[in-house]
């Protein structure tokens, strides 16, 4: 048990049977009555932020999350496969788990982290920054605009993000996943 004193970013909490990482949170000592505590809390499965206000010095059920390295083995259909790098386990995750806005940018034996309670994985986390090859894109005509102009290419796992007009399909370039954003041609 913690109470609101231990807060911090990044701290996880279960309310409600659903766990919370701490995004923000801010001490009030209002003029009249008692001390409170003002939070936004990030669901760690769906990602969702709800604001949330305690009593100063309520309990909290603290949750301690391990981060495991996992590596991406394969889809059957249903499940994604992982494999725990410290115990070579295979990880069966659903999708929901994972994240559509992540499963754009995920792609065979790549290493991600893996968010355990116990021996039981909650979630998985891709790194920030992936590089990719670019399946497909219309070619670039040097001219077209005054100023660095943008295309569409749609990316090896499918997913799609602007890149300038030199990038060429077969180019392997690095993404920030988070902003679904190019940020410089690898090869």
């Amino acid at each position: 048990m913690a109470t609101t004193a231990d807060f911090r970013n990044g701290m996880v909490i279960e309310l409600n049977s659903v766990l919370y990482s701490i995004a923000y949170f801010q001490h009030v000592k209002p003029g009249k009555g008692g001390a409170f505590v003002r939070t936004k809390l990030k669901n760690v499965l769906t990602g969702a932020v709800v604001e949330k206000t305690f009593r100063s010095g309520e309990k909290v059920d603290e949750v301690r999350l391990v981060r495991r390295p996992v590596q991406y083995s394969y889809n059957d259909g249903q499940f994604y496969y992982f494999m725990d790098q410290e115990t070579y386990e295979q990880i069966p995750l659903p999708a929901a788990t994972i994240g559509a806005e992540q499963l754009e940018y995920l792609k065979e034996n790549m290493i991600c982290e893996a968010m355990v309670r116990g021996e039981q994985p909650i979630s998985v986390e891709l790194p920030f920054f992936v590089e990719l090859e670019v399946a497909e894109t219309d070619p670039g005509v040097r001219g077209d605009t005054a100023q660095g102009g943008t295309k569409p290419a749609k990316l090896e796992t499918g997913a799609v993000v602007h890149v300038p007009l030199f990038v060429e399909t077969g180019d392997v370039i690095k993404v920030d996943r988070r902003e679904n954003k190019y940020l410089e041609r690898v090869s």
